[in-house]
């Protein structure tokens, strides 16, 4: 992809997450690695106002490029892409029941099969810290090991993925198991899934997909 195609696939995420309703309004972000930096949705403005030259290339912990200034998230986007090779996207969202966890301190635990889309047997909670701070990023760094998504505590939630659109839909998919588990503890706790079948779950998913991601477009 060229930079204008990313930055467009930014703008049209943007707004596909908050016609989800994964985000309302200004909160959230969105970035995509690039080059020796990345891409990265601009501070306080609403999906509808943004256009591709407000996205912003930032090239590590240098000024950002561009006249807009970066979401105040980028550092926790600028440590993921600097510690994790298999991240090409980041997506960071406040769902409600994401949020609704979150707000409890409360992961997802193994209550489905499908919670090791995100990597693992559980989706951990980070604990909570100032949002656009180094101490937030090492917790969310903390928490995404050996996973793809967690939930911020007292806040919302990171997913990421080897392209944005997969982080996306890692996203939705991180929302829905959220409303799933919060709506299971509305009758009582749920019956988990042991950490055998959570691996080998988590291995078939390893393929899972494969079709579509070795597909040949079409000409």
């Amino acid at each position: 992809m060229t930079e204008a195609q990313i930055r467009q696939s930014i703008v049209d995420a943007s707004l596909e997450m908050e016609r989800l309703g994964l985000n309302r309004g200004s909160s959230g972000n969105i970035s995509r690695r690039w080059l020796d930096g990345y891409l990265i949705t601009p501070s306080g403005m609403p999906p509808r106002s943004i256009t591709p030259d407000d996205i912003v290339l930032m090239r590590g912990e240098a000024m950002p490029q561009g006249f807009r200034k970066p979401s105040s998230e980028w550092r926790f986007h600028h440590d993921i892409y600097a510690s994790r090779p298999d991240a090409e996207a980041v997506v960071h969202a406040h769902p409600p029941f994401c949020v609704a966890l979150a707000v409890l301190h409360r992961g997802i635990p193994s209550f489905h099969y499908m919670v090791a889309m995100a990597g693992g047997n559980d989706i951990r909670c980070a604990p909570y810290a100032t949002y656009g701070t180094q101490e937030l990023s090492d917790h969310a760094l903390t928490a995404l090991t050996g996973r793809r998504a967690c939930l911020l505590g007292n806040h919302g939630m990171i997913a990421l993925g080897a392209d944005l659109d997969r982080a996306l839909a890692l996203a939705v998919e991180v929302e829905g198991l959220a409303e799933g588990y919060w709506r299971a503890l509305q009758i009582g706790a749920p019956v988990l899934l042991d950490d055998a079948e959570m691996a080998r779950v988590v291995e078939k998913f390893a393929t899972y997909g494969a079709n579509a991601q070795n597909q040949v477009p079409s000409r």
